[in-house]
């Protein structure tokens, strides 16, 4: 990585995930991820042409997506 700047592991303290991080967190594909992006079920914030998504956004929607029976 770049000089002095420690390398960061998905998820770990990042301030943002990158769309294929999301997607291999939620082990769906990227398309999926930027469907959810667009629909606004995930909020992201837009840098240029790339898509940065807020960690807490992705534990939000897998909480809320939870399944509990019945």
């Amino acid at each position: 990585m770049g000089a002095g700047i420690p390398e960061q592991r998905a998820g770990q303290d990042a301030p943002f995930l990158t769309v294929a991080e999301v997607a291999e967190r939620m082990r769906v594909s990227r398309m999926t991820v930027y469907r959810l992006v667009h629909s606004g079920e995930l909020p992201a914030v837009r840098f240029g042409r790339s898509f940065r998504v807020p960690p807490e956004s992705v534990d939000r929607l897998i909480e809320s997506a939870r399944y509990t029976g019945g």
